[in-house]
């Protein structure tokens, strides 16, 4: 789902890449300035969030060539650009800009509204480069309980049954956590019997995160950027669902990115408590996805799944 205030999320800019990729094909002498934290740019604009009465801007050279809202469809958030002046600005809410596809995938809908101003754009171009250095956990299956919201967070409970599941196979398993979500990360390795060396909590810095991610042999996670960050790095992942579909937010259809989710209405992203189509998605069957994707790639020998604690 698109977020429409505050600066992108991880997986925001993530979803973002292909976009991204037309445009720097589109103006390749151009520098290309976001207004959002971000990855491999040129630099990056500090502006304010647009849902702000007036747009805070702070921008001391001359007005841009180009100035392209990939934020939303909102006034605000084209006239937090518009007070640029640039020479052409594009925008959902600008009087050319294309309709708003409110039920259209994330990739797909900034690559479709590139397209209709003439910008070729693939939303199938996700993958990063690995980073470089050392992981500390090579080949290691990370688990990540935390979700920016409540309505996005599967129980603790349930992913501590996994990590047991995991472990009886014989599976190295680190835990990660952001900042704040420390509780939540202590309770599910207390729950999964997992040592203390083997769960990161706080925050890794993004270098740090991403070579984790890239070298670990599966991402177990709700709808967060970690899950994104998988896909971007061609990590296997098991990402759970709800109440936002896959459809709408998920990695490409694949048997090495299988999305867990059950039928329903989307619901709030941003809501407090644990969605119901998030909590009918239980720990067996997350156990079962997780080692089919770990054997099918790993050579694991097992014939039968490890039980599961009594866990729905």
């Amino acid at each position: 789902m698109p977020r429409r205030s505050g600066p992108r999320s991880l997986g925001d800019l993530l979803a973002g890449v292909p976009a991204l990729r037309g445009i720097r094909r589109a103006y390749p002498g151009h520098r290309i300035v976001p207004a959002q934290p971000a990855g491999a740019v040129d630099a990056v604009f500090p502006a304010e969030a647009p849902d702000r009465a007036v747009p805070s801007t702070h921008w001391a050279g001359p007005p841009p060539d180009v100035a392209i809202d990939l934020h939303g469809n909102s006034p605000e958030s084209r006239d937090a650009l518009a007070v640029l002046r640039p020479r052409r600005l594009l925008a959902h809410a600008g009087p050319d800009g294309p309709p708003w596809q409110a039920q259209a995938h994330e990739r797909d809908r900034w690559c479709g509204f590139l397209r209709a101003y003439g910008i070729p754009a693939d939303p199938g171009e996700l993958r990063l480069p690995r980073p470089g250095g050392p992981s500390p956990a090579p080949g290691a299956v990370l688990v990540h309980p935390g979700a920016a919201s409540g309505s996005r967070c599967w129980p603790g409970e349930r992913f501590a049954a996994v990590v047991r599941c995991l472990r009886a196979a014989g599976h190295h398993v680190v835990l990660t956590g952001g900042p704040g979500e420390e509780a939540l990360v202590r309770s599910v390795a207390e729950r999964g019997g997992q040592p203390a060396g083997d769960v990161l909590t706080g925050g890794l810095p993004l270098g740090e995160l991403s070579v984790l991610v890239a070298e670990a042999s599966l991402v177990l996670s709700g709808d967060t950027g970690l899950a994104h960050l998988a896909v971007a790095y061609g990590t296997r992942s098991v990402t759970l669902f709800g109440p936002v579909p896959p459809r709408l937010w998920g990695p490409p259809p694949s048997r090495d990115h299988p999305a867990l989710w059950k039928p329903g209405p989307p619901g709030d992203p941003h809501g407090r408590t644990p969605d119901a189509r998030l909590l009918g998605v239980g720990a067996g069957e997350v156990a079962a996805a997780c080692l089919m994707v770990l054997r099918r790639h790993r050579g694991w020998s097992g014939s039968v799944v490890p039980e599961v604690a009594h866990v729905s």
